[in-house]
């Protein structure tokens, strides 16, 4: 058997295992950066295979290394296993309805991301014959994407230098190669704090902090009229002051997340921001104190990287669904509204971009979008922000989605956690297993395309080189 052949039929041989572990990790869903369990779980199973295991990464106790190999080229892969906040939900339920009010829930599907990107990196040792002459490699367990920016913090830190390409997935509603960049983010705390008062006895004795934080935000939406149009800036009440109307409020704190193509141009719309908040302070006599959260970086794509997965993707078909996953997937797509579902077709329409009428109602015809889409790698950005952009400034970088999730549901929905443990998802994660382990053997074998990707990333580059914004005293939390 080829290399590629071997890494296949051990993904094959080893679904079950690969499927009763990203079970676990959605039966124990955590999030942030304290990820014991699901950690744990994936520390297990690359010890097993003989991976070395360099733990409690960047300050984070839930990150991890695992590395097999001590060869060049050095293939990196990046794993995710952190779940959402009161997105607890009752699987296999074509209903809203939480297991634990409250709890939380995998709506993003990192419980399959994390075990995929490991399935993948494990079938790629099978296949070098336990050779660690051939090839270094590693996998990164990466904590806290959702909202916390683990990868920022490693990146901070020099985790990912020496690395000669990085290969990771997303499971979503279509197969396709990630060919968009991304929005740089800066989330950051801003406080204030104020004096009480009686707000009807002595209301010139108090200084109120809620007047300052709704002074800002009156502040920014003014802003929005003056920033560029593909930036996003939004916020959430953390502290408005208590529930007390008789009480001059003396604390209040906003959590922002700013938005942009380019991480320079979120640093320009931040200063604004900042002097905004600075004028509210000002104007309401209180004191401002602005906490930095966390920050990550735009994607960087490598064309050169998409078009050797790309192949991959294309030799292995289309993934093949029983009559009962086509009918589970329907129930599903029932449950939206009549908007969702004409948004999905929407969604299609722009996908399959080069399909004609015919062509475009029979993938609309099927619940799961089983066709791979066109092949297409833009500048442009998705309207969303990742942490893999902090690792694609340090190496060429590729990553695909699959199809784990019926069509027109949306990534951090309860249909999302409800379907997480079902073989359609399980199907999808070993699809990007297997893509993503033939274009790491590609890569190991073809010596040029990792030379043509690496020019590539330094002519996108150019004079830019990595900067982590979040302050070196932030430290993950």
């Amino acid at each position: 058997m080829t290399m590629k052949e071997t890494a296949v039929q051990y993904l094959d041989n080893n679904l079950d295992r690969f499927t009763q572990l990203s079970d676990l990790i959605w039966d124990n869903p955590e999030n942030r950066f304290h990820l014991p369990i699901s950690a744990q779980a994936l520390i297990d199973a690359l010890s097993e295979a003989g991976f070395e295991i360099q733990r409690e990464i960047a300050g984070m106790p839930d990150a991890f290394i695992a590395t097999w190999g001590t060869g060049k080229p050095v293939i990196g892969f990046l794993g995710e296993y952190d779940a959402l906040p009161n997105l607890s939900q009752v699987a296999d339920l074509v209903q809203k309805q939480p297991q634990i009010p409250g709890e939380s829930g995998h709506g993003c599907g990192h419980h399959v991301l994390g075990t995929g990107a490991l399935a993948a990196a494990l079938a790629v040792k099978e296949a070098l014959a336990g050779d660690e002459a051939k090839a270094t490699i590693r996998f990164f367990g990466c904590p806290a994407e959702e909202g916390g920016s683990g990868k920022a913090f490693m990146a901070r830190a020099g985790v990912f230098d020496g690395l000669d390409a990085i290969i990771t997935w997303h499971p979503m509603t279509e197969n396709r190669i990630w060919g968009t960049s991304s929005l740089a983010n800066f989330q950051v705390y801003f406080n204030f704090k104020g004096t009480s008062a009686h707000a009807a006895a002595a209301p010139h004795q108090g200084r109120s902090a809620l007047d300052a934080a709704e002074l800002m935000n009156i502040g920014v939406n003014y802003l929005r009229e003056h920033i560029l149009p593909t930036a996003r800036v939004h916020y959430a009440y953390v502290d408005a002051g208590g529930p007390a109307p008789n009480v001059v409020q003396p604390t209040a704190s906003l959590l922002y997340f700013i938005r942009a193509p380019r991480s320079l141009e979120v640093k320009e719309i931040y200063d604004r921001v900042v002097k905004i908040a600075q004028g509210a302070a000002l104007m309401t006599e209180t004191q401002l104190e602005i906490v930095w959260d966390s920050a990550c970086s735009e994607y960087i794509v490598n064309d050169r990287l998409g078009r050797v997965m790309y192949a991959n993707m294309e030799a292995l078909g289309e993934i093949d669904y029983t009559q009962e996953e086509l009918d589970y997937a329907k129930a599903y797509w029932n449950s939206l509204d009549e908007a969702s579902q004409n948004n999905a077709k929407g969604s299609v329409r722009n996908i399959y971009f080069n399909s004609d009428k015919a062509e475009l109602e029979q993938i609309m015809a099927s619940p799961i979008a089983r066709k791979l889409a066109p092949y297409k790698v833009t500048d442009e950005a998705i309207p969303g922000s990742t942490d893999v952009g902090d690792a694609s400034f340090n190496a060429p970088t590729v990553q695909l989605t699959s199809a784990c999730y019926p069509l027109g549901t949306a990534p951090h929905s309860w249909q999302w956690v409800a379907c997480g443990k079902s073989t359609m998802v399980h199907k999808g994660m070993l699809y990007a297993a297997k893509a993503m382990a033939m274009t790491a053997l590609d890569l190991l074998n073809d010596p040029q395309a990792l030379l043509e990707a690496k020019a590539e990333f330094d002519d996108r580059l150019g004079d830019q080189r990595y900067k982590c914004y979040i302050p070196d005293e932030v430290q993950p939390r």
